[in-house]
């Protein structure tokens, strides 16, 4: 399947899925900042924006909004038993005919820097979402201030957030990194147009695996999902948290069953096999992980386990 087919497709299946009524996820209450303060320095009376520390970094998981996409066989563990879905969901306390996914960017402060992972899916159809702008000014953070946008990929829910609803920059003071074959492929991507014009001043590509800013932030190239897909490594000293952007969606399906299909992968085999070495990676090395779609504030560890892995939430 074609990046631009998938895309489409999979804006499609998400607006279809989406299911009115369902509950919110509980709010997990975290920190955050005045503007021109140190993030995450003070109490926030905010659930949306959940303070946390990198080494020496200060960091903010910014909940932007909500996904929920019915477990019908058709987007995740594709050609796998719906009923096996519901029992791996069940068992874990969840819903078994749906899949909850959250939506949430992640914002670090790096001395001078503000530096802000993904955008969210601002006024998508199939989101519940739009909620990062005052996410970030929970965090004490206005959009002119942020220096350094790394998108891990070109899909609406991470991209959404790139632009105001009147087409404008809505952070027109960043550069904006994202992979040279992400890029490439957004440039031909249909309905991209508008988007692309509006950013192409002020994107900055890299190669993957690249260091971007230096000591800070590597890409590591997690291949399937889309052409040019990157998680971020963010580093303070000894200290590292790894972003995983869509390497891993869902924090029982993803995560126990690597192998199962997701509609969603542009080339499933090889994302297949690139989810499995990201969470074997993410176990072996006893690594932070930052899960972009996992329970609100998506912070965590990957555990080996019987061959597989299970996901422990940061406490």
């Amino acid at each position: 399947m074609s990046h631009t087919s998938l895309s489409v497709l999979m804006t499609a299946l998400l607006a279809g899925a989406m299911l009115s009524g369902c509950s919110e996820p509980q709010p997990v209450a975290g920190t955050a900042a005045v503007a021109d303060a140190p993030v995450a320095t003070q109490p926030a009376s905010h659930p949306d924006a959940f303070g946390f520390r990198i080494g020496t970094l200060d960091a903010v998981a910014l909940k932007d909004g909500d996904i929920d996409i019915a477990n019908d066989g058709k987007t995740f563990g594709v050609g796998e038993p719906t009923d096996q879905v519901a029992a791996l969901l069940a068992a874990a306390g969840q819903p078994a005919d749906v899949l909850h996914l959250s939506i949430q960017p992640l914002l670090v402060r790096s001395d001078a820097r503000i530096l802000l992972f993904d955008t969210g899916a601002a006024d998508a159809s199939f989101a519940r979402a739009g909620r990062l702008p005052a996410s970030l000014q929970a965090a004490g953070v206005e959009p002119a201030q942020v220096t350094d946008i790394f998108i891990s990929h070109a899909h609406p829910d991470h991209v959404g957030g790139l632009l105001t609803g009147e087409g404008a920059l809505a952070f027109p003071n960043a550069a904006i990194h994202l992979s040279a074959p992400e890029w490439e492929a957004m440039k031909s991507q249909a309905g991209a147009a508008d988007l692309v014009a509006a950013i192409a001043p002020k994107v900055v590509s890299f190669q993957p695996g690249a260091e971007i800013v230096p000591g800070v932030v590597t890409a590591v190239a997690v291949e399937g999902h889309t052409p040019g897909h990157t998680a971020y490594e963010i580093a303070s000293g000894d200290e590292r948290l790894l972003y995983i952007g869509d390497s891993a969606h869902h924090y029982v399906i993803s995560v126990q069953h690597p192998e199962w299909t997701v509609q969603f992968d542009g080339n499933a085999p090889l994302s297949q096999a690139s989810r499995r070495a990201l969470l074997q990676r993410a176990a072996d090395g006893n690594l932070r992980v930052y899960a972009v779609h996992f329970p609100f504030p998506g912070l965590g560890q990957v555990n080996a386990r019987d061959g597989s892995f299970v996901w422990v939430p940061e406490q």
